[in-house]
C-alpha cells in the first residue's frame, strides 16, 4: 500500500478521561479533511492552535493540530494529529466528524502496518512498537527500544549478507564448472558455513533472551499444605500477596502475582496445597493447582525442610518436560549437618520467613530459563523470530552435512536459499499476507 490509498483515523490515546486525547488521521484525504475541520492546512511539522469544528461551524474542541505531509511521516502518507482534551465524548465527536468527511476507522495496528508497507520501517521495528507499549519492566522497555532502533534487524541483515556471500561463490561454481574455480576442492566453503552457523547461534541466544524480556515466564509454586508456598510467593513478590497462617489449606484458589526478576517479567502462581481431601472447595483448589502446572515454564516444588526434601509422589504431579526446582523451606529450623547431608544440585535451601536463600533461588531460576547477565544490551524478540532462526539453523546444518558428506554443491545452494528465506520472514521481506495480517491485528487501535 502506497500513499494515495483510503484514509483512516483512530483515537491514538488510551480509552477513558484524561488531560489529553489524540485523534490520528492518515491517507490521501488528509489535506481536504484538515481544511474542513480546521479551516486550513497547518504548516508542516508545526504545532498550531486550532478549533476543531463540526459541519455547521460549531466548535467541538480547541487544541493543537500537527500536519506531516507524505512521505515524511510515520506512515509515509499524509498524517494529521488533532490533540485536544481527553474526554471520551469529545474525542468521539472529533472522530465522527473525520468519518463524515470520508475517512474510515483504522483496524488494530493499521498505522504501523502502513508504515511497514511504505518502507518506513521493517517488520521487526513495527513489532517493537507494540512491544514498547506493552513492556512489563524497565529492561523490557529498553530492549524494545533497541529493536525499534534497528539493532535486531541489523544483526539479521548481517547474517543475510554472510549467506549471500557464500551463495555467490557456490552458485558461480555450479554455473561455471569448467572455469578455474574449483569449488568442490575449496574447504573454505565449509568454514564459511560453519562461521555463519556460529553467528546464527549467538543471534538465537540473544533472541531467546529478548523473548524472555518481552513475554516473561510462568512459575507455578506447588507443595503440600503448610510447606510454605504462600510465604515463598510473598518473599519473591516483596509484598503480602497471600494469606499465611499455620492452618493447612489456607490457599483455596490460584493466586497470581507479577514480579520483576532482574529485568525479566515473571508471572507467579501460588497454588493450593496438593493432598487428598473431602472438602469440596479445597478439592477444587487442588484441581486448579494441577491445571496451573500445565501452563508453567518452571515449577517450584516447595517441601518442608524440617521433614524431608524428597517427595516422589508430589514430583509425579509435575508434567513431563516441564523444568522444576526443589525448594527445601524452613532452613532456619534445620540443623546445618542435615542440610549438608541432604543438599544437592536440584535442591535449594531457603527460609521464606527470614529471606535466607531467596537470592540463591532467584539465581537458580535465571539459570534454569537460560537468562544471561547481558540484559542491558538485549533487544526484544518474539517466538516467531525464534522459530524462524531455528529453521535457519536447521537449513545451515543440513547444507553443511550434504556438502561435507556428498560434496553436493547444488544441495548446499538450495539449503542456503531456504535459510535466507527463513531469515527474510523475520524482517518481513518474505512473509505470507495472512501472517502479516495476524501480526498487526494484535496491535492496539491507533498505532
Amino acid at each position: 500500500m502506497k500513499p494515495g490509498a483510503d484514509t483512516i483515523c483512530a483515537i491514538a490515546t488510551p480509552p477513558g478521561a484524561g488531560g489529553l486525547g489524540i485523534v490520528r488521521v492518515s491517507g490521501q484525504d488528509v489535506p481536504r479533511i484538515s481544511e474542513a475541520i480546521l479551516g486550513s492546512l497547518p504548516r508542516p511539522r508545526r504545532a498550531e492552535l486550532a478549533a476543531f469544528r463540526e459541519e455547521q461551524g460549531k466548535v467541538i474542541d480547541t487544541g493543537i493540530a500537527l500536519y506531516f505531509p507524505a512521505p515524511n511521516s510515520f506512515t509515509g502518507e499524509h498524517v494529521l494529529e488533532l490533540q485536544g482534551h481527553g474526554g471520551v465524548f469529545i474525542l468521539q465527536r472529533v472522530v465522527q466528524r473525520v468519518l463524515q468527511l470520508g475517512a474510515r476507522m483504522a483496524r488494530p495496528g493499521e498505522f504501523s502496518e502502513r508504515a511497514f508497507l511504505n518502507d518506513k520501517m521493517d517488520l521487526v521495528q513495527a513489532e517493537a512498537i507494540a512491544d514498547l507499549i506493552e513492556s512489563g519492566s524497565d529492561a523490557a522497555a529498553r530492549a524494545a527500544q533497541r529493536s525499534l532502533q534497528g539493532v535486531f534487524s541489523s544483526r539479521v541483515r548481517e547474517l543475510q549478507q554472510e549467506l549471500t556471500s557464500i551463495r555467490v561463490f557456490v552458485e558461480a561454481a555450479i554455473d561455471f564448472p569448467d572455469e578455474e574455480i574449483d569449488f568442490l576442492a575449496e574447504s573454505d566453503v565449509l568454514d564459511q558455513v560453519r562461521n555463519a552457523s556460529e553467528s546464527l547461534t549467538r543471534l538465537l541466544a540473544d533472541a531467546r533472551q529478548g523473548r524472555l524480556l518481552r513475554d516473561g515466564i510462568v512459575l507455578a509454586i506447588i507443595g503440600r499444605p503448610n510447606a510454605g508456598k504462600s510465604s515463598l510467593l510473598n518473599a519473591l513478590s516483596g509484598q503480602e500477596s497471600a494469606i499465611v497462617t499455620d492452618i493447612p489449606g489456607t490457599t483455596r484458589d490460584v493466586l497470581r502475582e507479577q514480579i520483576d526478576l532482574d529485568g525479566i517479567p515473571v508471572h507467579l502462581a501460588d497454588t493450593a496445597g496438593i493432598r487428598e481431601t473431602n472438602d469440596v472447595i479445597e478439592a477444587e483448589g487442588v484441581r486448579r493447582a494441577r491445571q496451573a502446572l500445565e501452563s508453567a515454564d518452571i515449577v517450584l516444588m516447595v517441601v518442608d525442610g524440617t521433614q524431608s526434601v524428597m517427595d516422589e509422589k508430589l514430583a509425579e504431579e509435575i508434567p513431563a518436560g516441564v523444568k522444576s526446582i526443589t525448594i527445601a523451606n524452613k532452613v532456619d529450623l534445620v540443623p546445618s549437618a542435615r542440610q549438608v547431608a541432604e543438599s544437592g544440585e536440584d535442591v535449594v535451601w531457603i527460609s521464606a520467613k527470614t529471606g535466607q536463600g531467596v537470592d540463591l533461588l532467584r539465581s537458580r531460576i535465571r539459570a534454569s530459563i537460560g537468562a544471561n547477565d547481558r540484559v542491558e544490551g538485549s533487544f526484544s524478540a518474539r517466538q516467531r523470530h525464534i522459530d524462524a532462526l531455528k529453521r535457519t539453523a536447521a537449513h545451515l546444518a543440513q547444507g553443511f552435512d550434504v556438502m561435507k558428506d556428498l560434496s553436493a554443491g547444488e544441495l548446499l545452494a538450495e539449503e542456503l536459499r531456504l535459510a535466507q528465506q527463513a531469515l527474510g520472514e523475520i524482517t518481513g521481506e518474505l512473509l505470507p499476507d495472512d501472517l502479516l495480517g495476524e501480526i498487526f491485528s494484535s496491535f492496539c487501535i491507533g498505532k
